[in-house]
This record gives C-alpha cells, structure tokens and sequence, in this order.
C-alpha cells in the first residue's frame, strides 16, 4: 500500500498518533519510536496536511507535494481578514457611555 491510500483512509485519531510520534520520538503511550517509524509518521503527517487538512500556515506542504510558503503581506491580509470577521463592538474598543450619571 503506499502512502496516499494510507492517508486517504487515515482517520483523525490515527492521524494524530502519526504526528505525535513524528513531533515527540514516542507513540502517544510513551512507546518509543525508531528513527525508520519517525520518518515515514513524518511523512504520513505531511501527505495528510497537504491531502485532508489543506492547511493554511504559514509553511506547509501542498496537494502536489510541492512545499507552500506565505509572505509577511499575505500572512498580515489573512491575520486582519480573520480580526475584522470575528470582532465585536468591544473587541474594537469601543466604549460604553452612560449619560444619565
């Protein structure tokens, strides 16, 4: 089987263990992983973020394998996008005025 049938069938929690093994050198239960299973969970990790995840960090891999990397300027678009939908009045500082004191 190779690597993209074992992801498209990964589920969340297997996915989870991959990356905890790959980021920490040991199985979620405190198993030790040789350096052969830390490299192919880091590459599990990695066809999984590009695969499923499409994740958008600043520095990943994409559905093509090649590696995706973000400027300093589309970083700051996206960081004030995500502010400017999720903010409140309180969030933008506004304040609450109370005449009748």
């Amino acid at each position: 089987m190779d690597i993209i049938q074992v992801v498209d069938n990964l589920s969340v929690d297997m996915f989870e263990r991959f990356k905890c093994a790959a980021e920490t050198g040991k199985w979620p239960e405190g198993t030790n992983v040789d350096q052969a299973q830390r490299d192919t969970a880091m590459q599990i990790v990695m066809a999984y973020q590009a695969r499923v995840l499409k994740s958008k960090e600043m520095l990943t891999v994409g559905e093509n394998g090649e590696i995706v990397s973000k400027s300093k300027r589309e970083l700051k678009a996206e960081f004030s996008h995500n502010q400017e939908q999720s903010s409140t009045p309180l969030e933008q500082n506004n304040i609450a005025r109370f005449t009748d004191l």
